[in-house]
């Protein structure tokens, strides 16, 4: 069975778009799909690169195509006004997900609360209403994410992410071959169905 691993923040918009279209993908191909945290800001910081709304002359058009995907995808979403949301402790707390095996249900509050309900994420009192409101303990999650052993695995995570050659969200991964964006999830699909359109590697034969 393919494996499709998912490279997100919940401060990417496109990850939520993403998190929205991958369902149908792994209902069609039957794969299994493979949650990666990692902390983008860190990302960025270890690689050099920025977050494409900094270029402020693309982004009309980075708006105009986002919407494309939108409106195609019938993904809910409503742009987030407290964007660019500083999401470390909500990616903290995904850590605390995985470990205790609600990684899905705590993804799909998250990102809902981002990027269709438009809630700044950043602050405690909103995180703890958001999560009471989806089923999750906020108490329980807030205290687990202040432990030294779960922000040192969001570093690792992050560290890693960026040592294998990740420099945005969302980023996919279907065996080594890397896809970047949203918008190749079609490339995605297919190379969960044997299909890869990728160049040789230098040495292969």
């Amino acid at each position: 069975m393919s494996t499709v691993e998912f490279y997100f923040d919940f401060g990417s918009p496109n990850a939520h778009i993403a998190h929205i279209r991958l369902p149908e993908i792994i209902a069609r191909t039957g794969a299994t799909l493979v949650p990666k945290i990692m902390l983008l800001g860190g990302v960025f910081q270890a690689t050099g690169n920025v977050s494409p709304m900094n270029a402020t002359f693309k982004v009309p058009y980075i708006r105009t195509d986002m919407a494309r995907f939108i409106a195609k995808y019938k993904v809910p979403f409503r742009m987030n006004p407290h964007f660019p949301v500083n999401t470390i402790k909500m990616m903290r707390g995904a850590v605390v997900a995985e470990e205790e095996g609600f990684l899905p249900k705590y993804m799909d509050v998250c990102f809902n609360a981002m990027w269709a309900d438009r809630k700044n994420m950043a602050d405690d009192a909103t995180i703890a209403e958001v999560f009471t409101a989806g089923g999750l303990d906020p108490a329980h999650i807030a205290k687990r994410s202040a432990e030294d052993a779960v922000k040192d695995k969001l570093k690792l995570y992050t560290g890693a992410a960026a040592e294998r050659g990740i420099f945005g969200a969302p980023t996919f991964f279907v065996g080594d071959e890397m896809f970047f964006g949203q918008d190749r999830l079609e490339f995605v699909e297919e190379a969960l169905k044997g299909q890869s359109y990728a160049p040789p590697k230098k040495g292969a034969a």
